[in-house]
């Protein structure tokens, strides 16, 4: 059958519906995934559950392809991910031209709908939706944190790390086919190994990953600041090929706050972790995300968060507005009081302070020179990142086609010229 595959939500999502598909392949189906116009017989969507923009994101592409259905363009259509994880009831009772919901682990259950069956074989196989030349690598999938705010354990359960074995295997297969940068992922990144080894074994992959021949980059996104494993920061420092860059989410700094939010750490803690991980490796990219009106957050919360952010200088910083989960802490035990407009005024003028921040920040590079990978032809630029950014969501370095010709996925020396707030400006060293 010619499938089309449609994910919302997280790269750890992508990564599912990557390893569906190359099962749904060698069961002999056509895979088309992300179309713009779907024509295949059945449509299969990966939904996401976690806040509720995403939510009604996923509900609007549910319902758009059971329209398809019933006018006869499509003939089945199958839901699966986090939004059908944790609301299959609901999803079945409201949208019935659905023909079936899965949940987020029901890879082999699906394959065997579709006729084919779920081979253990190529488990550790991938039909990259990515360039070729990079793929996010999910190490373990649930979490045992107790976030006031967050669904992720209700839906995901408890924290399961796969093994280094496992990981690493699946690592040389996706360089065997000429992926050279790795988004290493996680919920908790930081928590790796406790549930299997007895005791976090990040660092030990990121060392043992990095070894892997032929591996050019490994980022490292999602880690939890409490309980942080400092020996992490020496496999950042002592391997070449591992990014300077951590992705850790504090949240917030105010104490009120923290407690509020179930953050397992004070104001001291998270300033003497930023200290350290800025004295171990030195020059590393920090990316952050903040929460902003989350119930019991004051004005004074929020000035002092704004004073941490001025202070700090995150290198990369985002940050979302507080939105009531079903079934978390603060749904169970807060109310939701504090307008929408008053959150959306806090994510405003934070994300302005940022702004400031990153300008002052990229000024700074100018002049010097970075390792940047190619990621495409646009226009009369090639752009590209540094090791300091992720895809899709950090800076892009652009540099113009006048200077030569580069190739996408190869690495090339960039001296910085100029800059804006999301882009920076260059030319290639060759």
């Amino acid at each position: 059958m010619v499938i089309d595959f449609i994910t919302l939500g997280c790269s750890k999502n992508l990564v599912d519906s990557e390893k569906l598909t190359r099962q749904l392949v060698e069961a002999g189906h056509t895979v088309f995934h992300d179309r713009a116009k779907l024509t295949g017989e059945v449509v299969i969507i990966n939904t996401c559950g976690f806040i509720g923009d995403a939510k009604e994101q996923s509900i609007n592409t549910i319902l758009a392809a059971a329209d398809r259905k019933t006018k006869g363009w499509v003939k089945r259509v199958y839901v699966m991910g986090c939004l059908s994880q944790r609301y299959k009831r609901e999803l079945k009772k409201e949208i019935p031209e659905v023909d079936k919901f899965y949940g987020k682990f029901d890879i082999a259950k699906i394959v065997k709908d579709l006729g084919g069956r779920y081979k253990r074989s190529i488990s550790h196989e991938r039909c990259l939706t990515t360039p070729k030349y990079y793929a996010y690598l999910k190490i373990a999938e649930g979490c045992n944190r107790t976030c006031s705010y967050c669904a992720i354990p209700l839906i995901t359960g408890s924290y399961k790390s796969r093994t280094i074995e496992d990981i690493k295997r699946e690592t040389e297969y996706l360089v065997s086919i000429g992926v050279r940068e790795f988004q290493v992922l996680a919920q908790d990144l930081t928590y790796y190994g406790r549930d299997i080894y007895g005791e976090s074994k990040i660092a030990e992959l990121i060392n043992t990953l990095a070894k892997v021949k032929g591996v050019k980059w490994l980022r490292l996104h999602y880690a939890y600041p409490t309980q942080f494993p400092y020996d992490l920061l020496d496999a950042i420092r002592d391997n070449s090929n591992v990014c300077k860059y951590l992705d850790i989410a504090l949240q917030h700094i105010s104490d009120n706050m923290l407690s509020k939010m179930r953050r397992g750490i004070d104001r001291a803690g998270t300033y003497k972790l930023i200290n350290e991980i800025r004295s171990r490796v030195p020059g590393i990219c920090i990316r952050t995300t903040f929460m902003v009106g989350h119930p019991g957050e004051t004005e004074e919360d929020f000035r002092e968060l704004c004073d941490f952010v001025r202070e700090t200088k995150f290198e990369r910083m985002g940050a979302f507005k507080y939105s009531e989960e079903d079934g978390t802490y603060a749904a169970l035990n807060y109310t939701d009081n504090i307008p929408d407009d008053v959150k959306q005024h806090r994510l405003d003028t934070l994300m302005q302070i940022q702004q400031e921040v990153q300008l002052e920040l990229n000024a700074a590079m100018v002049g010097k020179v970075y390792k940047v990978i190619i990621d495409r032809l646009e226009g009369d630029y090639y752009v590209g990142r540094t090791e300091y950014d992720s895809p899709d969501v950090d800076l892009e370095v652009l540099i113009p086609t006048s200077g030569g010709k580069l190739k996408c996925g190869c690495f090339y020396n960039v001296e910085i010229t100029d800059y804006e707030e999301f882009d920076l400006y260059g030319i290639a060293v060759i």
